[in-house]
């Protein structure tokens, strides 16, 4: 796969200029205001690339200084100088030969090196804005005076190409916007994000860790491990309905598997690999192959089609240490995936069913913003076009009935079959891709599966690869910086946590607990000599739904007056009436 220097690279020998939006024009003129800045600052810092990114841009940097945000009221007083000055961004056209002599009089390896690999009679573009000159294809703004409301956020590590051999430089992100009241609201937003992130309230809520005695894989805790068995039991209750069989498969493979799969050539740099018995074995990093295998233990009729085969089976991954990120890039993981083994004439229903658990998945969690593409033939593909065209058309109609809008991704399907992707955007609209839906005419193939036709001929399988959730972890990861740890009460880990005010109401706290417990609600009753402040203070930052104080009143009515964790309190109602109305709020859904 490409690295992004690499793209660029290439983007620098093409005389096209690309099309980006004007916000992603002046980002990308912004990096190279920065860049202005900090050599201003640092003149013995050596450049690397500054690309715009989604909701910014950053300039990877090499140089003695370990910048911090200490140093960042600095870099942005040059910048606004920069802005100040109004210097035009002027393209410029040179031979690669006069490229590398400019730059390797300014001391740039960065750019001597990638120049250096370059074609020798390639024509190269150069930006300059003022003194300033970079190694760019652009586009950029008319001037520096057109970047307006900008803000730089955090530094990080980043390895020179990607490469965990090469040098670690300094990446330096920032954000712009056309006007304050943009940036500012963005900045909102981002200082959200952080009271939201993840791994903060993993720790906070006491749902998981990380210790490097497993490095990226998380430890769940009695709470988290409530969350993560309850995700896994929603799924369960849509096959049910679906007509899914879960399976269960090996863990390691001889890695003839993979060979055979062609996963081998793709994964085997991120697989964990041991040798047995003077064997090569590996632990598998998907399901698929397995499955095939399971496939083609019985002989199957066209009439017993679709077989739809789930798995929940742990997965392993090597994530290099610098990508991995809390839940969601971990190095083991489990998944909601399944295989559908189905005829060619089942693939419209077949994807028109997985799109309604997909759909239905995320109106249960409360992703109100889907976004939908299908990705078709790429490039480089296996089989016939007139099956790809088919397959596609499938996609399309299994859509088009349900009346669900959806982008076109052309060229990006995967090599063995086209396919749906489906995104969301959680409570502060940031983009998350979960659910995919992939035709794969390859795996069948390679694995030699077949099903006997109505005419006694045998004919291949489609096979159709499809996750809701994805990975459980990412998935917990997710929903959780999406509700900001405020679970609705059947996902709850504590459902209601009981207060009793003194030592005399523990025996009704007994009761309420134990009538809560046998209608499978999950309690804690916290009978600690502390100050009832305290207790619904610690109950609320744990994000229990719902508080049952507990006093003289409550006793003598033997009943109870629900608490949530905004604060509100409900009417005083007997205990019964409760725990039936909680215990069906608290049902799975589906």
């Amino acid at each position: 796969m490409a690295s992004e220097h690499d793209e660029e690279i290439e983007h620098m020998i093409d005389p096209s200029v690309p099309d980006l939006s004007p916000l992603e024009t002046m980002r990308h003129s912004a990096a190279h205001v920065m860049a202005d800045a900090i050599k201003q600052l640092w003149p013995e810092a050596k450049l690397a690339f500054g690309p715009h990114t989604e909701d910014g841009f950053y300039y990877d940097i090499e140089m003695p200084h370990r910048i911090s945000p200490d140093d960042f009221p600095a870099i942005e007083a040059k910048m606004k100088d920069i802005v100040k000055a109004k210097h035009a961004f002027v393209r410029e056209e040179v031979e690669r030969d006069a490229a590398l002599e400019l730059f390797r009089a300014a001391g740039e390896d960065f750019k001597v090196e990638t120049i250096g690999s370059i074609p020798a009679d390639a024509t190269l573009t150069l930006y300059r804005s003022g003194e300033f000159v970079d190694l760019c294809r652009g586009p950029h703004v008319a001037d520096t005076g057109r970047i307006l409301a900008f803000k730089l956020l955090r530094v990080a590590g980043a390895y020179w190409r990607g490469n965990e051999k090469g040098p670690m430089l300094q990446r330096l992100y920032g954000t712009a916007f056309p006007d304050r009241k943009q940036l500012k609201k963005h900045l909102m937003m981002l200082e959200e994000a952080k009271k939201r992130d993840h791994r903060k309230l993993g720790v906070e809520l006491g749902l998981f860790h990380f210790d490097p005695i497993a490095p990226a894989s998380p430890f769940f805790t009695g709470r988290g491990a409530t969350v993560y068995n309850l995700l896994q039991a929603y799924v369960r209750k849509l096959y049910a309905r679906y007509g899914y069989e879960e399976v269960v498969t090996p863990q390691i493979f001889d890695m003839e598997l993979f060979r055979q799969s062609g996963h081998y050539d793709h994964y085997k740099d991120n697989m964990f690999i041991c040798e047995i018995d003077e064997r090569e074995f590996g632990v598998k990093p998907m399901n698929c192959p397995g499955h095939c295998v399971l496939y083609r233990q019985t002989r199957h009729s066209y009439r017993q089609l679709p077989i739809r085969m789930a798995d929940f089976g742990r997965l392993h991954r090597y994530e290099r240490a610098g990508v991995t990120h809390g839940l969601t890039r971990v190095r083991t993981f489990a998944q909601d995936d399944a295989h559908v083994f189905c005829r060619l004439d089942q693939l419209s229903e077949e994807i028109e069913a997985v799109t309604k658990m997909i759909l239905e998945t995320y109106e249960v969690f409360g992703f109100e913003d889907v976004e939908i593409e299908i990705s078709t033939r790429p490039e480089s593909f296996l089989g016939e076009i007139e099956t790809w065209d088919r397959a596609e058309r499938a996609l399309a109609d299994a859509l088009d009935r349900q009346g669900i809008k959806y982008a076109i991704n052309a060229g990006d399907g995967a090599f063995y079959g086209p396919k749906i992707d489906f995104g969301v955007r959680d409570a502060l609209r940031r983009p998350w891709q979960l659910g995919t839906c992939q035709l794969d005419f390859q795996l069948p193939e390679r694995f030699a599966l077949e099903y006997v036709a109505s005419d006694d001929s045998r004919e291949r399988p489609v096979m159709i690869h499809r996750a809701m959730l994805g990975s459980l972890e990412r998935f917990f990861g997710v929903y959780l910086e999406h509700t900001a740890g405020k679970f609705p009460i059947w996902i709850a880990p504590i459902q209601v946590a009981i207060l009793p005010i003194t030592d005399g109401h523990h025996e009704w706290a007994r009761e309420v607990a134990a009538a809560c417990r046998a209608a499978g609600l999950r309690v804690e009753v916290d009978e600690r000599n502390e100050k009832l402040g305290l207790k619904i203070r610690e109950a609320t930052l744990l994000k229990v739904p719902c508080m049952l104080v507990l006093g003289d009143k409550e006793v003598e009515a033997r009943g109870v007056a629900p608490r949530s964790r905004d604060g509100k309190t409900g009417e005083l109602e007997s205990l019964a009436a409760f725990v039936a109305r909680l215990s069906e709020e608290g049902k799975i859904p589906g």
